[in-house]
């Protein structure tokens, strides 16, 4: 949220990217935020809470420690980044749900309010141009079946739209997107503007290849753990 980005919040989505820079393969895992695990602290709990303490350094901390990597680099992102990233590509396409109309509105009608800013409803369901602030309503829905897993789901389905629309763009404008989102103050990154600007040219081979989410599906489970109320166990 404005004015968090770097700590003091809880990560509202953490996803691992893994990118053959050779091949432009890219991999994606969401761990999902209500995930049990130790803070690299000794100390455990849902392991959104882990950016809440000590920001991107003990969230990476985090990660490594319970899944045995060597993440260095990261990226934070804003719901005003996402939202100015995707209007910066003009838009991305996904398909909405019947189901996910009203709780998309309704996340729209909160920020709206918080960011003092207009919002315009979805009214029909099927494959559509979702705006910024539409998009990150889109990635925030957990009310529908599926639960967090499937919002976790929503928010990859958005990175890889985001991808194919910036394909369609030129250097010109892509160039300008990441200057203007670097310098809004909404993202917060390891990576400097000219590591990210090298990586402009090379876009059109990137593409997702794999995807899915921590817990996998067959060693997880849910369950109330005291204080920290609904948890996902591995």
């Amino acid at each position: 949220r404005g004015g968090r980005i770097k700590e003091k919040t809880r990560s509202d989505v953490m996803i691992i990217a893994s990118i053959n820079q050779d091949t432009g393969e890219i991999k994606l895992v969401s761990v999902y935020r209500d995930t049990y695990l130790n803070l690299s602290t000794d100390k455990y709990q849902k392991c959104n809470a882990a950016y809440m303490y000590g920001g991107p350094k003990q969230a990476i901390n985090m990660l490594n420690q319970n899944l045995d990597l060597d993440i260095q680099d990261f990226v934070t992102v804003g719901f005003e980044g996402l939202r100015d990233a995707v209007d910066a590509l003009g838009g991305v396409m996904v398909d909405v749900s019947k189901s996910e109309i009203v709780h998309l509105n309704n996340y729209q009608f909160t920020m709206a309010e918080d960011m003092d800013i207009d919002y315009t409803p979805v009214k029909e369901e099927g494959y559509q141009l979702l705006d910024g602030l539409q998009a990150v309503a889109y990635c925030r829905i957990r009310y529908t079946s599926g639960g967090d897993f499937k919002r976790a789901e929503r928010q990859r389905e958005v990175i890889k739209a985001m991808i194919e629309k910036a394909k369609e763009s030129d250097v010109e404008t892509l160039v300008k997107v990441v200057n203007e989102v670097a310098e809004s103050g909404v993202v917060y990154t390891s990576l400097d503007i000219k590591q990210m600007l090298e990586l402009v040219p090379d876009l059109a081979k990137y593409k997702v290849v794999d995807e899915g989410g921590f817990p996998n599906s067959d060693y997880r489970g849910t369950g109330k753990l005291g204080s920290d109320g609904d948890c996902v166990l591995a």
